[in-house]
């Protein structure tokens, strides 16, 4: 049988990497039906306009705030149905993590992990409006970043090209 260190280290000693979830919550959350009344009278299906933005922060020294913000814009007959601004976060403990390996967590897995929490609240609040409940469609978080680091990567070398 193999050796295997098992040994328990005293508290603070522990040098394994480590990222968890400490909480999440609501952090703004703002619905408008300017059209109301009116809107109700429309037979027409709302054009829908989803836009969303993932900011990071660190608030200690080992803990970290990743928000999601969703802003949702509904029109029909050129009226505003209805506007949902959401910002939903999330605070992540973070222990032994290399740097180079906490953004991709932070911009990646973090807000993949926070946005079904996010989309009920939209939903909920689309539906308490008096509209039909809006599901947003999932989204692949760490593919978006990976396509934004590639996006910067060919930025940087055609940048270092243009300057040669």
């Amino acid at each position: 049988m193999a050796d295997q260190d098992t040994t328990i280290q005293p508290n603070g000693a522990d040098t394994a990497p480590a990222i968890g979830m400490i909480s999440q919550y609501v952090k703004d959350l703002s619905f408008e039906s300017p059209s109301a009344p009116a809107i109700f009278q429309s037979q027409v299906a709302p054009a829908i306009d989803v836009e969303f933005g993932i900011a990071v922060a660190q608030v200690a020294d080992d803990v970290h705030e990743v928000t999601v913000k969703v802003d949702v814009r509904a029109k029909s007959d050129e009226q505003t149905a209805f506007i949902v601004e959401l910002v939903y976060a999330g605070l992540f403990g973070v222990r032994n993590v290399p740097a180079d390996q906490l953004q991709p967590f932070m911009l990646g897995e973090a807000p993949r992990l926070l946005f079904p929490f996010a989309r009920r609240v939209v939903s909920d609040a689309v539906r308490d409006g008096g509209f039909p409940p809006l599901m947003l469609d999932p989204i692949d978080f760490g593919a978006l970043y990976l396509q934004q680091l590639q996006a910067q990567q060919d930025a940087a070398t055609t940048g270092a090209e243009g300057n040669a």
